[in-house]
């Protein structure tokens, strides 16, 4: 049988932005979040990602900054990326803050189809305490979560990859829960890796109209 192809991120559009759980889309195919500080450059990551500037800018959007922003790969609206709130700077209330911590950990442990985690520090300052906190909400549910050590060009290769061995060492308790790597909006570096594991995640087996057949059919040795 033949691989099911790489997915086309070049496609992706905008489909809705959420306040909490229940105005989530449908809770059917899989999506893959990705979250990180206000300034750990997860909007750049994820227009790199899809090569297109203009998909999130929601930092700059005032009254959009507690919504869940939800963008599909395809027609079919199967395959999703969402694009949580940049945290760490946001000018609110306490009470509004706690409010969306509640609204964010809902989602983390209830969304079915959200399949894995996109977590961004800047390689400069990892590890915050948001940051421990969203690895803490995502292994107490078993999400599988994969780090971007972002503005990985702003070192040299050297202080680079001494900071992916420590954060790497830090984490290490996790097992393959989760993953880090380097990553670079300005020149692409880490972006086929990045791919490669949202293609795993986003991955759904896509049937023709033989394999419904045979799921349909009545097993003859049962």
């Amino acid at each position: 049988m033949d691989s099911s192809p790489a997915l086309n991120y070049r496609r992706a559009s905008y489909l809705k932005s959420s306040p909490n759980l229940m105005h989530c889309p449908d809770d059917t195919g899989a999506e893959v979040a990705f979250a990180g500080r206000s300034n750990a450059g997860k909007s750049s990551a994820i227009n790199r990602l899809t090569e297109n500037k203009k998909l999130a800018k929601t930092s700059k959007t005032p009254g959009r900054t507690q919504l869940l922003n939800f963008f599909i790969l395809d027609e079919s609206g199967r395959q999703r990326l969402v694009d949580l709130p940049g945290y760490g700077f946001a000018k609110v209330p306490l009470a509004i803050k706690n409010e969306w911590q509640r609204n964010l950990e809902a989602y983390l442990q209830k969304r079915e189809s959200l399949k894995g985690m996109v977590l961004m520090m800047d390689i400069r300052h990892p590890l915050t305490e948001f940051d421990k906190q969203m690895v803490s909400w995502a292994t107490k549910s078993a999400m599988p979560m994969h780090i971007l050590l972002t503005k990985s060009d702003k070192l040299k290769r050297g202080p680079a990859s001494a900071t992916l061995l420590a954060v790497r060492k830090e984490l290490v308790e996790y097992g393959d829960l989760i993953s880090v790597q380097l990553f670079s909006a300005h020149n692409g570096d880490g972006l086929q890796a990045l791919r490669s594991q949202l293609d795993q995640w986003l991955d759904i087996p896509r049937l023709d109209e033989a394999g419904i057949d045979e799921l349909a059919a009545p097993n003859s040795e049962i």
